[in-house]
């Protein structure tokens, strides 16, 4: 038979209450602050110090690790509440309870205020934590707009411009906004680097492309101010000016290189104007005149005249007056024009050897009706007969036809017909008759008809005599009465005949002769 267990003692009655210690009262407070509940461990009240360290615990899990906000306020609002609390208890509760260590009071106290130093350097260690956590922050801000700036480069400057301007605002907002930090310290040296980056092409040499990018980054300074950007606000403008000179050369005397506005050189007098570059401008535009004054010799004169068309009207469009050019570039745009009066009647000559009839009389009409004066004006006035008449007849454009005139043979031209006409004729001479319409006169019914009796009816026909000189003459009859009937004929002149001709109209078929 198993003996029962002995009897466990009695649990010792916890102390009595002592006299009244507001010293010790003090030292518990101050224990309990620690957030530890050291104050209820040394009066061996074990479950009020262990809501103290739970609590404690969950505020170093919200804690930690230290981020740059921090905790938030109602958590440390909650805390210190919770730490006030227990100091509060743990003095009243203190005040009367004899500690289990130490024995004496004073030395509890000097106690709390030792332990207290522990929660203090935490806190002094946590605001340094949080500190460097922001610096990372700042600096890891930095280091994505760098890459922005980096990865852009392999982008069109249209569609890496957002991703310039993100970083941009990343840089301002670290120099203003955390001027102290360590990335703000290392934003100058990124500036270096971004405008060196967005202004790339220049260095490339790729004017053209250039020119966007350093645009963009004379706005900088809107957005970063020019105290933050030093020596930077004035970095695109050189280049910008050279870029603009090097890539609106080529625009001179083009159609697309804005022959109304000047295009780039343009936007260079206008930006630019006492630049080393503006001065260039003048000289370029007076050596593409005489370059192109010397294409309109050679085999492609109509080209070449469109070209000079191009440089006058950039020459009087360009904005000389703040860069003092303003007379230099008159001059150049009146010489283009002369340049453009002498390619006009080339360019005709040209497309009339080309057999290119229709464009040859469109161009010596225009030469003729623009330069009244011009030495060239009566022959270019023949030209365009010969064109009109080989545009139906193209046997007449074989020979460019000569200032000659008259000839020992006579030809009578008569007008049978209701319309007024004009008879053109090339040959070899060139030119043109107008003949009133004829009272009386009727449209025929058939060719037969005509045959038969054109300028056979005893009439007063409306006539005139010209000379020509023997061989083939090309005549083209059109009315100028409102019907714009058209009419061809071919005759082998020869010494010993005399010659009529009669206009006439045929119904529905046109005129003849």
């Amino acid at each position: 038979m198993v003996p029962p267990p002995p009897a466990q003692p009695p649990a010792a009655p916890p102390p009595p209450p002592g006299p009244a210690d507001p010293a010790r009262a003090v030292a518990v407070a101050l224990l309990n602050l620690t957030g530890l509940g050291l104050g209820y461990a040394l009066m061996r009240r074990r479950l009020a110090m262990a809501v103290c360290l739970i609590v404690t615990v969950v505020l170093l899990v919200i804690a930690l690790p230290a981020e740059p906000d921090g905790v938030s306020g109602g958590v440390l609002t909650a805390y210190l509440v919770f730490l006030a609390l227990a100091a509060g208890h743990g003095a009243v509760r203190g005040l009367r309870t004899p500690l289990a260590w130490p024995p004496r009071s004073p030395v509890a106290v000097l106690l709390g205020l030792v332990l207290l130093a522990a929660p203090v350097g935490g806190v002094v260690l946590y605001d340094g934590a949080r500190e460097e956590a922001t610096q990372q922050m700042l600096l890891d801000r930095l280091d994505q707009a760098d890459r922005l700036v980096r990865t852009a480069t392999s982008k069109p400057f249209t569609t890496a411009e957002p991703d310039y301007t993100k970083a941009l605002g990343v840089y301002r907002d670290l120099s203003r906004d955390h001027a102290d930090s360590r990335a703000a310290k290392r934003v100058p040296d990124r500036l270096n680097t971004y405008y060196k980056t967005v202004g790339a092409p220049y260095d490339e040499r790729k004017y053209c492309e250039a020119i966007a990018p350093l645009n963009y980054l004379r706005s900088v300074p809107d957005t970063m101010g020019e105290k933050e950007l030093g020596a930077l606000v004035g970095w695109p403008d050189d280049r910008l000016a050279t870029s603009l000179y090097e890539c609106g050369l080529p625009g001179l005397g083009s159609a697309t290189g804005g022959a109304e506005t000047g295009g780039h050189l343009y936007e260079l007098l206008t930006t630019f104007p006492h630049s080393a570059q503006a001065a260039r401008v003048e000289p370029a535009v007076s050596s593409a005149i005489d370059k192109v004054a010397k294409d309109l010799k050679g085999g492609e004169p109509c080209a070449a005249n469109e070209t000079m068309r191009n440089l006058a009207e950039q020459a009087k469009a360009l904005p000389g007056d703040a860069a003092g050019l303003s007379a230099a570039l008159d001059e150049d745009a009146g010489k283009a024009r002369k340049h453009v009066q002498s390619g006009t009647y080339a360019c005709g000559v040209d497309q009339y050897k080309d057999g290119k009839f229709d464009e040859a009389q469109d161009t010596m009409n225009d030469f003729t009706g623009t330069y009244k004066n011009d030495k060239n004006r009566a022959r270019a006035k023949k030209i365009a007969i010969a064109a009109e008449i080989a545009q139906d007849e193209p046997a007449a454009g074989k020979r460019l036809p000569t200032m000659a005139s008259g000839g020992g043979i006579t030809v009578t031209i008569s007008n049978d017909s209701p319309e007024a006409v004009e008879i053109l004729y090339t040959g070899p001479v060139t030119g043109s008759v107008k003949l009133k319409a004829c009272d009386g006169c009727k449209r025929y019914q058939s060719s037969v008809a005509a045959s038969a009796g054109a300028c056979q009816g005893g009439k007063n026909y409306p006539s005139k005599t010209i000379s020509l000189p023997a061989g083939t003459t090309y005549f083209l009859h059109k009315s100028t009465g409102g019907s714009a009937s058209t009419g061809t004929d071919t005759t082998k002149i020869e010494p010993g005949y005399t010659y009529t001709e009669c206009a006439y109209v045929v119904e529905g078929l046109g005129t003849g002769f």
